[in-house]
């Protein structure tokens, strides 16, 4: 399977590929989600608090003087919340798209 690095072409790689959750690091945000749990987690705080309809997990509070442990904690916890039924944000508002990636020409 081939794919770029676009975020939703990408996903839709990875959840073709068997994946059951994607985790999706972002730095601006996006409100996008596949058709398995897309758990977007952002790379600071200042996204996190604009986008909280769009972010699931806010790991920006590492450079905010919150240990890399407790942070690792809560993180491996909601991923075992999510693993065992919890929505995340896409799920919850019903985004579940798709992107086919295509080489080569199209008519």
């Amino acid at each position: 399977m081939s794919a770029p690095g676009n975020d939703l072409v990408a996903s839709t790689a990875l959840a073709s590929a068997g994946c059951h959750m994607v985790l999706f690091t972002t730095g601006r945000g996006t409100p996008f989600g596949t058709y398995v749990p897309t758990m977007k987690i952002s790379t600071n705080s200042g996204l996190a608090e604009r986008k909280p309809g769009w972010i699931d997990f806010n790991a920006g509070v590492i450079v905010e003087n919150e240990p890399m442990e407790k942070t690792c904690e809560r993180f491996i916890d909601y991923i075992i919340r999510v693993a065992s039924g919890e929505l995340v944000n896409n799920e919850k508002k019903g985004f579940r798209e798709i992107s086919i990636f295509k080489t080569g020409v199209t008519l």
